[in-house]
């Protein structure tokens, strides 16, 4: 039997205390629920859900109770990392049963290996700014921790994406100096995926020889505007999630998904073949 592992990916939630609407029209709140629910109802079951940063909208304390309060349902082991929206202090108040946020005590990065897919959680906010930065300390520590098992397929989540997405106002907020990054990816073929948040859109890059994707928002997207100096917004387009699905014998495949329902499915052939 080859061995398994289904990840599935969820990013900038958003949640605002008691439920406030984001931009006075964003229900991040029952977007949240609602991709609970969806992930519940998977099957085959994820072995896993990960969450890659904007978990709140502001970093307050009672936007974590609400944000704890609405994951209460989820049924799948939870692994959180923040973003630029965040307040890691907060955070790790607010989650003490996540002990795998407390491995470094500066920033929230960890590594999880109770899974056949190893995972790596890195802390890219830089507390006050929209942009990511990884510090060289933070660099050296992923270096080390991939070198003690090059064996073991490998995903490496942060927010902030490492490639220019061709958003012009979200490229201004990036991670910056991610050749840095990159460097360290190339030394580890092990590194299946680097995922990430921030973009709010699904968008596929080339980064240190694997392939770094990001993950669609819960509740809004950014605008797909690729002209030059594009203004800064958003659209109400359907909210999705990713499905990292990981085997010994096709190493990983990623899948995208909704988080609404649509109609079906419906089948292509009935007893007659093909339907037309």
């Amino acid at each position: 039997m080859a061995e398994q592992c289904l990840i599935a990916h969820i990013s900038d939630p958003h949640i605002k205390a008691d439920g406030r609407l984001s931009y006075r029209r964003v229900d991040t709140a029952n977007a949240l629920r609602q991709a609970v629910s969806t992930l519940n109802q998977l099957s085959p079951q994820p072995d896993l859900v990960l969450i890659s940063g904007d978990l709140v909208d502001f970093g307050q304390p009672q936007e974590y109770v609400t944000f704890k309060r609405l994951l209460e349902d989820l049924r799948l082991p939870v692994y959180l990392i923040p973003g630029n929206h965040d307040n890691r202090d907060h955070l790790r108040a607010s989650f003490p049963e996540h002990r795998y946020l407390f491995q470094h005590a500066e920033v929230v990065q960890w590594v999880v290996d109770d899974f056949p897919v190893r995972i790596i959680g890195l802390d890219s906010s830089v507390p006050g700014a929209p942009h990511g930065e990884l510090s060289q300390a933070s660099l050296d520590w992923l270096d080390a921790t991939l070198v003690t098992r090059p064996d073991l397929p490998t995903l490496v989540m942060l927010h902030h994406h490492p490639f220019v997405s061709g958003i012009d106002h979200m490229d201004r907020q990036p991670l910056r100096e991610a050749h840095r990054l990159a460097e360290v990816l190339t030394r580890h073929s092990q590194v299946e995926r680097v995922i990430c948040g921030h973009l709010h859109r699904t968008i596929q890059a080339c980064v240190g020889g694997t392939l770094a994707i990001s993950c669609p928002g819960l509740s809004h997207q950014v605008s797909l505007d690729l002209t030059p100096n594009g203004p800064s917004s958003f659209q109400l387009e359907p909210p999705g999630y990713l499905l990292h699905q990981w085997s010994s014998i096709n190493g990983m495949v990623t899948h995208q998904g909704f988080i609404k329902h649509y109609p079906g499915p419906f089948p292509f052939f009935d007893t007659n073949g093909l339907i037309d």
